[in-house]
């Protein structure tokens, strides 16, 4: 069979997903590129975890690596250090800030924000960095969240969540990103409160322990906990760089670099602030 073009292989996923939705298999499919993304995207989004034909997964894993091509891949040697920034922090040489998509970081691991079910967000399009990585990855790593969480169910209980702060390690699939490391954040429901910026730090250090585990040396966190979870983001930052930092006290020769991924400039204003 020969190679399919990048247009036409949105042109199957779409009918693929419409036709394995059974909801909106009859829905019409639009005539423009962007809205086609924008239906398969959403289509991605909605499903459940099941078995997908391995022709269509071949397909959307071609669509997918192409449409990471087209974002542009970020190595390590792209992103500076802190080091370059004139820092004097501890760490100068093993730390960078870098705002932009985190699924375009071609590191070791890349830190989500997931939700206590673990398999990542069914809302359409929504613009949160769980459904952003699900959707880069596809629909492969919903799957394997959905069999490691239904292993953990069948060992402490049908009505088992993953608890704050305990990281659930994944394959990156499509994603230039070797792995996944998935954590719940602490939510603020109301004050700030020590625990919550104790859950907090336990993030942190509960993912650096797992690279050191897993031999990861390279690891992108986002913010975690800001955002819908309400957790104040200046106060983020500092606790977020005040545990690295211990932590690579710790552990000096353990990672290559730790990057703090921002998206909003309020938060590369924090980061850069912390890290003088």
């Amino acid at each position: 069979m020969k190679e399919m073009s990048q247009t036409e292989r949105l042109n199957y996923l779409v009918e693929e997903f419409k036709e394995d939705s059974i909801q909106y298999k009859d829905m019409e499919t639009p005539k423009d590129t962007e809205g086609k993304k924008r239906v398969l995207r959403s289509l991605m989004n909605i499903r459940m975890p099941r078995r997908m034909d391995a022709r269509v997964t071949a397909v959307q894993d071609e669509y997918l690596k192409e449409r990471i091509r087209e974002n542009g891949i970020v190595t390590l040697s792209d992103i500076p250090t802190i080091a370059d920034q004139g820092s004097t922090h501890a760490f100068t040489d093993k730390l960078s800030v870098w705002q932009g998509d985190i699924t375009r970081l071609a590191v070791d691991a890349i830190v989500n924000a997931a939700n206590s079910q673990m398999l990542g967000c069914f809302v359409p399009m929504h613009t949160c960095i769980d459904n952003c990585i699900h959707t880069f990855a596809g629909i492969q790593l919903r799957a394997e969240c959905n069999r490691q969480m239904n292993q953990l169910r069948a060992k402490y209980g049908p009505d088992y969540e993953q608890p704050t702060a305990v990281p659930m390690l994944t394959d990156g699939y499509n994603l230039p990103a070797k792995k996944v490391i998935h954590i719940v954040g602490p939510i603020v429901e109301g004050r700030l409160t020590k625990d919550l910026e104790q859950d907090l730090a336990a993030c942190y250090k509960n993912t650096l322990d797992m690279c050191l585990e897993n031999g990861l040396r390279s690891a992108a966190f986002c913010c975690i906990s800001t955002g819908v979870f309400r957790f104040p983001n200046k106060r983020a930052a500092e606790i977020a760089v005040q545990t690295v930092t211990e932590w690579l006290s710790e552990h000096p020769d353990a990672m290559e670099r730790v990057i703090f991924n921002v998206f909003k400039d309020e938060d590369k204003t924090y980061y850069e602030t912390e890290l003088q």
